[in-house]
């Protein structure tokens, strides 16, 4: 499907030597390389024909459209901090247009983009040449979507990716992942003037999965200190943390938790120290050994299934963890979800019954205002499990949008539920409720719904995804329009519809 499959080398041209402007302090928002190494760079018409010579380019050409602009990649080394506020790097790919064209030349919008999770420490989207590495496919999505149409892309690899020296990464900690993406825009900036390019002032945010989460707490920090934003569109993100982590362990398992969970647990400690004093405690006798230092990790999620070091789906064991609890061992209701939560459930499970009965006791005890059932839509009030306090940090309610922002995703996503993340915000940032936005500043889309009319504005984007995802079923059946749907059949589109509202903000201000 699009760009899954894309083969073969894009002609990249040699990086410049390095300068003696950067900035070796590690401070946060130094550039430590300058100029920055140049990893690719193709005209528009070379760019098109690389991508169209492969049937999956092909797929992606016709999704975003033909290049307005050639495409030029920098990979920037920037200074940076960890969930504990210690000084650390990090790398982001910088995407400039080029072209005489009035759409691809001179002050040019940013566009900050957060990428979705990713197991692997060597992740870097700057790298497109080479599509077999981590980071390269969704580096090119960004290239052909956003910088070959006048975009300049800042696109983090975050804290503990790449060149990073961070052990661990910060996964879902908002308050470091806003800083992060922060400190990765004042690097490009302050690499722009070398690179004979410069921004127009407007800043756009967007970011799918955890890159959605992680572009909605940008949207917030920048916010709180006064820095213009002019629109974001965070995509199929968990936005309502807590209400989902309580949904997880209600039962309703997502695919991909046995991934996430670690990610988050470590970051978790790290950032707060009181989620385990050992890792049994969390994990089960067979995998406790391995987590602490286990993802990011050198090797594929694949191969860690191979190696036992991570069960494949199964989150939580067959056995309820106790008496009254079978009926959510697993959930057996809606009867059309069944099937996605037996998953998470088996006999060589990743967490123990002793960890999630203690979640379990606390979130009956002091329930979250979305699950089990719809109060005040808000997360808890005084959460006493160490997991849910940590939720509860993160989780993105509780503030309102000055700007515009596009909510994208698809309502039958089996990894971050739609209704429970995107639904949540769209209901607290809607009237009635008193935390509604300005009128017309929320846009909500979910690419997978009918077109509702002849003046619906993403029936394009609709039509083109349900077409998607009958050519998944006729090739792999029901199985394979599951497993892509969240990280290959939704993206794409999504991002389409977040370039499609940003013109629209920018044309409606100028």
């Amino acid at each position: 499907m699009v760009v899954a499959g894309v083969v073969g080398a894009l002609a990249a041209c040699g990086g410049e030597d390095e300068g003696s402007q950067a900035d070796h302090s590690g401070a946060r928002g130094s550039l430590l390389q300058n100029p920055p190494p140049r990893t690719f760079l193709a005209t528009a018409g070379d760019f098109k024909a690389q991508l169209a010579a492969t049937p999956a380019g092909r797929d992606l050409l016709a999704v975003v459209g033909e290049p307005l602009c050639g495409v030029q990649v920098h990979s920037v080394e920037y200074g940076t901090v960890g969930a504990q506020g210690e000084k650390t790097n990090a790398t982001s790919a910088l995407m400039l247009p080029r072209g005489g064209s009035a759409a691809c030349s001179g002050p040019r919008p940013i566009l900050l983009f957060g990428h979705g999770t990713d197991v692997r420490r060597a992740y870097n989207q700057a790298e497109i040449t080479d599509l077999s590495r981590p980071g390269a496919v969704a580096g090119l999505q960004l290239a052909a979507t956003f910088a070959a149409h006048g975009y300049i892309v800042v696109a983090p690899n975050y804290a503990g990716y790449d060149r990073s020296r961070l052990s661990y990464h910060p996964y879902l900690v908002a308050d470091q992942q806003s800083k992060d993406m922060i400190d990765a825009l004042t690097a490009a900036r302050k690499a722009l003037p070398w690179l004979a390019a410069s921004d127009n002032g407007q800043l756009l945010l967007s970011g799918n999965s955890q890159g959605g989460h992680v572009a909605m707490a940008t949207h917030r920090a920048l916010q709180a200190a006064g820095e213009p934003v002019t629109a974001s569109a965070p995509m199929s993100g968990p936005y309502a943390l807590a209400s989902f982590g309580d949904a997880i362990f209600y039962g309703q398992v997502p695919l991909g938790s046995t991934a996430f969970t670690p990610l988050l647990v470590n970051a978790y400690q790290q950032a707060y120290g009181n989620l385990y004093r050992q890792p049994d405690e969390v994990y089960s006798p067979r995998y406790a050994p391995y987590m602490p230092a286990l993802l990011p990790s050198d090797v594929s999620l694949g191969e860690l299934w191979a190696q036992g070091r991570l069960p494949p789906t199964a989150l939580f064991s067959l056995v309820a963890p106790a008496p009254g609890l079978e009926a959510i061992t697993p959930p057996t209701t809606p009867a059309a979800q069944a099937p996605l939560f037996a998953l998470g459930f088996g006999p060589d499970h990743l967490v123990t019954n002793a960890q999630r009965l203690a979640y379990l006791q606390d979130a009956m005890a002091r329930p979250d205002g979305v699950v089990p059932a719809f109060t005040t839509g808000l997360p808890a009030a005084a959460p006493g499990h160490p997991m849910r306090q940590a939720l509860k940090a993160n989780d993105l309610r509780g503030w309102v949008p000055a700007r515009p922002v596009l909510l994208c995703g698809g309502h039958a996503d089996p990894t971050v539920y739609f209704g429970l993340n995107t639904g949540v915000m769209q209901a607290l940032w809607s009237p009635p409720s008193p935390a509604a936005m300005a009128p017309g500043r929320l846009t909500v889309l979910d690419v997978d719904a009918p077109i509702s009319g002849g003046d619906d504005p993403f029936a394009a984007v609709k039509a083109g995804f349900a077409l998607a995802k009958a050519t998944a079923a006729a090739q792999g059946g029901a199985a394979a329009v599951v497993t892509l749907y969240h990280g290959v059949l939704v993206p794409p589109f999504c991002s389409l519809a977040a370039r499609r509202f940003f013109q629209q903000v920018i044309a409606q201000e100028q």
